[in-house]
């Protein structure tokens, strides 16, 4: 962070090197690594896929539970196309380290739900690599 005087002399300029960070309509102030006195703000949760994972347990819960015969039902009575209804199915095979880590906001920058609706490898280990998951698990 560097301070100066105007040229005026009225005024002091402060300037802090930073970077916005968008999430939908909501932007973050992303300091740079290693800036003293600034601790990170908590992370913050990505709404789109929390409601996305809450819906698609929800209408899970209904499958399992008899309360619809089948996903072409439940789409229709959700009201939703069942080609999405589809791929949002998916989200019930996540690992569940994926799943909390989205849960609690520490999914990596770059995921979005567009890359959680792609077809993704059955298997755990590779689900965290094609998602840019830390694979030390």
């Amino acid at each position: 962070m560097k301070g100066t005087l105007s040229t005026d002399g009225k005024s002091f300029v402060v300037h802090i090197p930073m970077r916005l960070k968008r999430w939908g309509a909501k932007v973050e102030i992303i300091a740079p690594p290693g800036t003293p006195d600034w601790a990170p703000p908590p992370p913050t949760p990505h709404q789109a896929m929390l409601r996305a994972l809450g819906r698609v347990h929800r209408w899970q819960k209904m499958l399992e539970s008899g309360k619809v015969a089948s996903m072409r039902e439940l789409a229709e009575q959700e009201k939703i196309d069942s080609s999405y209804m589809s791929r949002i199915q998916r989200l019930t095979l996540l690992a569940p380290d994926i799943i909390r880590a989205i849960l609690d906001g520490r999914q990596p920058e770059s995921l979005t739900l567009g890359d959680l609706l792609e077809p993704l490898p059955m298997l755990w280990s590779e689900q965290r690599v094609r998602l840019g998951f830390p694979s030390d698990r």
